[in-house]
Order: C-alpha cells, then structure tokens, then sequence
C-alpha cells in the first residue's frame, strides 16, 4: 500500500514583512523633551483664561502625540508648567515654561478658576480614559512628593486641585499617601497640605462622601501626616477646629471611639472566656479606657452591650425574661463602677432602652430591669425620674414611660417621705 505524499506548503520569497504599528511605538526612543516642545505648539496660540481652547486643542493634539507614552511628562506640563527631573527639580529652569499650566493661573487663584483647570482635566480623561491610571497612579503621588519645592501658594493651589479632582472621581485618594513621607512630615507640610485638600474636598460634598473616599483610599490613620512627636488625637482635634473643618475633628473621634468599643468587646469576651471574677472584668476594661479614654455616656453603652453579648438566649420563650433578669444581676457589679454620675446613669437607662426595644423577646422585662439595676446601685432614683420626665430615648418611648409609671411613683414617694 502506497503512501501518499503531502503537498508541499507554499513559502514566500523577499516578502518583507512589516512590524506592527503597536511594537513599533513600544521600542521608539523616549524623548519627552520632544514631546514638551510639542505641546508647548499646540498651546502657545490659546489666549490666557480660555480654557475651553485649552481642552479643544489638548484633545487635537492627542490624535498625533502619544499621550500614553509620555502621560507623565503631559501632567508634569499641565500642572507645574515644565518636566520635572527626579527630585522635584525642573529639566529645563532656564527653559521656557508651558503657555497653559496650574502654576500659570494669575494670583490670587480663585476656586473658580481651579475649578475650570479641573474640567480642563475631566474632558482630557474622558477623552482619553487611557490617561486616569498614570494620573492616578503615577503623576499625583509623584508631584505630592516634591511640594516641599514649592511657594506656599503653589502648594495651597496644588493642594485645592487635588481635593476637587479626588471629590470628582478623577483619582482615589490613595495618592496622599505620598505625604506621609518623612521629608513632608516633619515641617508639618504633610499636615497642612492635607488641610487644604480636605477643605477643597469638603467645599464640594459632605463629611460622610470624604470619609468613604479616605476608606476607600486606604488611608486609614490621619495621625500619620503630624510629625512623630505630635501624633495624638487631642493635637489632630485642635488642628482641624482651628482650621475651620470640625467636621474632620469630630469623624476622627467618631472613629477612634468605635475603635475603643471594638476593644472594649474583645476585653470583655476573653475575660468570660477566662470565666474572670466581676472585678477582673472591671480591671480590663479599665485598662483599654485608660490608654484610649472615653466618653463616659459612650463607655457603659459599649459595656452594656458587650456584656449582653456574652448572654446565650437559646432558652424557652416564656423563660427569656427571667433569664434576661439573671443576667443583668449577674452583670450589675462590673456595671456599677462605670456608673459615676447622674449623666452616665442616664446614658445607662437609655441604652437598656433601646435594646429592649430592638429586642422585643425582653421589652417587657424593662421595668424589672430597670429596677435590678435600682437595687443594685447602678441608677439612682433621681436617675430614673429624671429620665421618665424628659430624658427617654424617642425609641419606643410611650410604651416605656408607661410600663414604669409604677417603679416612678414609687420612686417618687419614698423621696417625698424621706424628705418629710
């Protein structure tokens, strides 16, 4: 049997052929300074505050530059007026500046006129979406690095463009985490360019926006932007109130509390894990309070619930009250110490309050509750009119002050005799 034999495959000959356009770019020489003096020609005829030009002709000149190539040296020109040479320093100081930049913006900048900057940018990377990563990952954090090198007013309008391009979705806000370098920490450059972002960002949207994009940032301690031997929460407080933005002040100490509650909790549960003796409790608890002080109104709620945390309510519906009245007197003594005054004996009232109400197997159980903690010296009686009178939580209220009218006229009564 013969076998058949395979055709030969056709080969070309003194065919050249031709590299693709994409590998081409890829291994072409960098020459930025090319690239500069390019963009300086498309700008130099724009009349100086026409930023509808500048974008038109930025948008033009994207069609025959390689914007992606040189996307740093295109922000380094939009934004400082020039190339920036490692260390912050211009390539070309001698040089002729870019007709169009940030820095070339008449003094004093107004926040309008950044603003225009700013859209300048936004239809840039709209555009050219290409251009949003070496924005964000490359230019900002690296220009952040070098505002030491800068006038103070350069560095407030940098510090401005920033807080509206990361409050407009240009860029996260992981680039500020350039400031915390040491160079930018120690004069307190970091800090009050920090300032001056957030004050631009706050200008724009609200507290609960910034604190979502800080999340999202990943920046997660502002302390790190004071020097080292200002790093406390009293010094971040003061710094933001006297900068006009308590709001900052106030979602640090939002922040930092739950912190403190978190641990808190953890105390709490590894010292019944431990099956610590009620004092023991007290101690570690006191122990978290005393590094990371807080709230005192703010400190029994956390130990409230995170006693009640250590409940196991696995029991027959008709034996939860008790059990939940077992509990609370068990818990009494480690409650009591905490509870130093009429204010915190309030909080205390109002907590069980409203976690009766969103534990609806135990809100009958509050006027018994209620007065385990009366016998047990954790409220006082005046605590508790004081609380029936004007002083109850909104939540489920009517149906508290009624069910402890009788524990309040009592109550009543007996200080009433005791006066006579």
């Amino acid at each position: 049997m013969s076998q058949q034999q395979s055709a030969a495959k056709p080969s070309l000959q003194g065919v050249r052929i031709k590299a693709r356009k994409g590998a081409v770019k890829a291994h072409a020489k960098h020459e930025p300074t090319i690239f500069r003096d390019q963009v300086y020609k498309h700008l130099e005829a724009i009349p100086q505050g026409d930023y509808d030009a500048v974008t038109n002709k930025l948008i033009q000149a994207g069609s025959t530059l390689e914007f992606l190539k040189y996307a740093d040296a295109l922000f380094d020109i939009l934004f400082v007026g020039g190339l920036l040479q490692p260390g912050g320093l211009y390539l070309d100081a001698e040089g002729p500046t870019s007709p169009f930049s940030l820095f070339q913006i008449k003094l004093p900048a107004e926040p309008e006129e950044i603003k225009k900057f700013v859209e300048v940018l936004n239809k840039l990377t709209r555009r050219y979406k290409y251009l949003q990563k070496p924005l964000e990952d490359n230019s900002l954090p690296t220009l952040l690095q070098y505002v030491n090198k800068w006038q103070p007013e350069q560095r407030d309008r940098f510090a401005t463009t920033i807080g509206l391009i990361i409050a407009q979705g240009l860029a996260s806000a992981t680039c500020l985490q350039s400031l915390t370098r040491d160079h930018l920490v120690k004069n307190d450059i970091a800090v009050n360019v920090l300032t001056a972002i957030l004050r631009s960002y706050l200008a724009e949207t609200s507290m609960d926006h910034l604190a979502g994009a800080l999340k999202k940032g990943g920046i997660k301690d502002l302390l790190a932007f004071f020097p080292p031997n200002r790093r406390s929460d009293s010094v971040l407080d003061a710094h933001f109130r006297s900068a006009g933005l308590p709001q900052v002040a106030d979602w640090w100490t939002r922040k930092q509390n739950a912190l403190i509650k978190e641990e808190i909790a953890k105390a709490i549960k590894e010292a019944f894990e431990r099956e610590d003796q009620p004092s023991d409790v007290v101690t570690a608890v006191r122990g978290v309070v005393e590094e990371r002080p807080l709230p005192e109104s703010e400190l029994v709620t956390s130990l409230w619930q995170g006693l009640m945390a250590q409940v196991d309510w696995s029991a027959r519906p008709d034996q939860i009250e008790g059990l939940a009245l077992r509990e609370v007197s068990r818990f009494a003594p480690i409650i009591e110490p905490f509870c130093t005054g009429a204010k915190t004996e309030v909080a205390l009232i109002n907590t069980v309050q409203t976690y009766c109400y969103e534990d609806t197997r135990i809100m009958k159980a509050f006027p018994q509750i209620l007065k385990v903690l009366y016998n047990k010296d954790c409220v006082s009686d005046q605590a508790i009119i004081y609380w029936h009178q004007k002083g109850s939580k909104s939540q489920g209220r009517q149906h508290f002050l009624k069910a402890t009218e009788g524990l309040v006229k009592f109550l009543q009564e007996q200080e009433e005799s005791e006066e006579e």
